[in-house]
């Protein structure tokens, strides 16, 4: 099957041209001055960086959309920084810390002189303000837990550069968590302003190196350098004001309008390059960053509250009949490696489950003639009348999930199933999406350099992809992010992941990476462990200006 059948990239006179003049208004940003080495970073310029979507929701907790990454890891500094290779977790704002043997106190020590960008000082009693919101939410103002902390107590403010936080049972996962984007710290008038307040981007006040300068919503973002941001992360070694001046982030839905613009040299960096815009990218000189996210995998999520997948037989069918491989093969390149589990390989206690996962055509066949569903005259398969029809809805974040959904309702017709795929911006999605029996499957992942990634998904107190039934997955979840000893952690995130594959929960396609393209002239690309772009090291030069 040739992946042109999928290619999409029709564009919209009104679109081009719209992002056209964005772009002409930001162009001829900074370059060091004739005759400087490349080799040898610089200050000054405008970064002009194309997103694919605008941001959506900006508290922080709730912000792990990756479009807001590209724009909260600008504005806010957290507690801890994961290194993106070793993983390891270094100081940031937190200069030390110590956690107690059961991992149920963690006391963290500041460093001097950090401030918001209104001038307010991140201390510690600003510090315990946030987490007791990120740790207990609240109710009154309508900010919900966020998923990245579990069984969490209270703060105690020890001294004005001391804070302490107290949790009911052990939480190991949380020292990691302190370094995720849903951990940015903001200053203590934001962090008290109700949901809808903090979701809008004009009232989010961090530490960062960047500040807002401008917005034209669902458009456009203007940043600007903070001249006294001196608090990278200690192991840095760039450390004082970011080398840019400004970066201009523009939304750019068009996936040939991004590639264009950054092929034609009127943008500088883009994101979400496509599978079969790798190649034009990388031809016309500029590079390709395939990002890992280390969680997660990319793939169809069966809900068991539906009435028909409530069988295991046909979950089980479903699984046997999708083949990851022919979607990888025909849709995607070397840069998104077929699944083998439910978490990526380079994920905290990942197990290969790819004997469990292999395509079986024959099996999914028998497993649905077990259940007792039959064939009808149009090949779709039935049963007390009702055809084996299943739906789900395109997932914008994913990367061309239209088409993946597409080319495995191809395959799932070959067994006798319908899938019916609704697009995105259908007005029942919101409604529907959380409906077991309307919306039988999604198509999601999410990414963390945790074990507690899994829990993050499943657990029905967090994003409950399943809308799950299961009280022993929840339990399982539960017991994995109380575990102290790593081992034994690990051993829990292999015995879940064995348990989500066996009752035929979840069908893992790809590992999703984050693909971005820049320019050659666009030195110091860094990510954070998950992918999402750091701006603080990123500087130009542009050798024909």
């Amino acid at each position: 099957m040739s992946r042109s059948r999928f290619r999409s990239t029709a564009l919209t006179g009104a679109a081009a041209l719209a992002v056209a003049g964005l772009l002409a208004s930001c162009s001829g940003g900074g370059s060091p001055g004739a005759g400087q080495d490349a080799g040898d970073p610089v200050y000054g310029g405008t970064l002009v960086y194309l997103e694919h979507q605008p941001p959506s929701c900006l508290y922080l907790p709730a912000a792990g959309f990756y479009p807001n990454g590209g724009v909260l890891n600008q504005l806010t500094d957290k507690l801890t920084w994961q290194d993106p290779k070793t993983l390891k977790v270094e100081p940031w704002v937190a200069k030390s810390w110590e956690v107690n043997a059961d991992a149920t106190e963690y006391t963290f020590h500041l460093r001097d002189g950090v401030t918001f960008s209104d001038g307010s000082p991140l201390d510690a009693e600003t510090v315990a303000a946030n987490y007791d919101v990120y740790g207990l939410g609240n109710k009154d103002l309508k900010l919900p837990v966020a998923e990245f902390v579990n069984n969490y107590e209270r703060s105690e403010v020890v001294d004005k550069d001391t804070v302490k936080f107290h949790f009911d049972k052990p939480s190991p996962g949380f020292l990691q968590g302190t370094s995720v984007i849903g951990a940015g710290l903001v200053s203590k008038k934001t962090i008290s302003l109700p949901y809808e307040e903090q979701c809008q981007l004009k009232n989010v006040v961090g530490s960062g190196p960047f500040t807002v300068a401008n917005q034209v919503v669902d458009k456009e973002i203007e940043l600007v350098a903070r001249e006294d941001y001196n608090w990278a992360p200690p192991s840095f070694a760039h450390q004082g004001r970011a080398y840019l001046d400004r970066i201009k982030i523009i939304v750019a839905p068009e996936d040939s309008v991004r590639v264009g613009a950054l092929t034609s040299g009127q943008a500088d960096y883009v994101r979400y390059v496509q599978a079969y815009d790798e190649a034009t990218v990388t031809s016309a000189g500029h590079r390709i960053y395939a990002e890992p996210t280390r969680g997660v995998n990319n793939g169809l999520y069966l809900r068991p509250a539906n009435s028909i997948l409530q069988d295991i037989n046909v979950r089980k069918a479903l699984q046997a009949g999708t083949n990851a491989k022919e979607v990888v093969e025909t849709l995607f390149t070397g840069s998104y490696p077929v699944a083998t589990s439910v978490l990526s390989h380079l994920a905290e206690g990942y197990t290969d489950l790819s004997a469990q996962l292999a395509y079986d055509p024959d099996r999914a066949n028998a497993l649905l003639d077990q259940a007792g569903w039959v064939r009808g005259g149009d090949g779709i398969r039935e049963k007390g009348g009702r055809k084996l029809e299943l739906g789900v809805f395109v997932s914008g974040p994913q990367p061309l999930s239209k088409q993946t959904l597409e080319l495995v309702a191809q395959q799932w017709t070959r067994i006798g199933v319908r899938l019916d795929v609704r697009p995105a911006d259908s007005g029942t999605q919101a409604v529907d999406i959380k409906n077991a029996e309307r919306t039988a499957i999604t198509h999601s992942m999410v990414g963390r350099a945790d074990q507690d990634v899994i829990k993050s998904h499943f657990h029905t107190k967090n994003r409950d992809v399943l809308l799950s039934n299961d009280p022993k997955l929840d339990r399982l979840l539960e017991e994995q992010s109380a575990l102290v000893d790593e081992n034994a952690r690990n051993a829990k995130v292999v015995e879940i992941q064995r348990y989500v594959i066996e009752q035929g929960y979840a069908i893992p396609l790809f590992e999703e990476p984050q693909v971005y393209g820049a320019a050659p002239y666009v030195h110091g690309v860094g990510f954070e462990a998950v992918a999402r772009p750091s701006f603080y090291d990123v500087w130009l030069y542009k050798k024909d200006k």
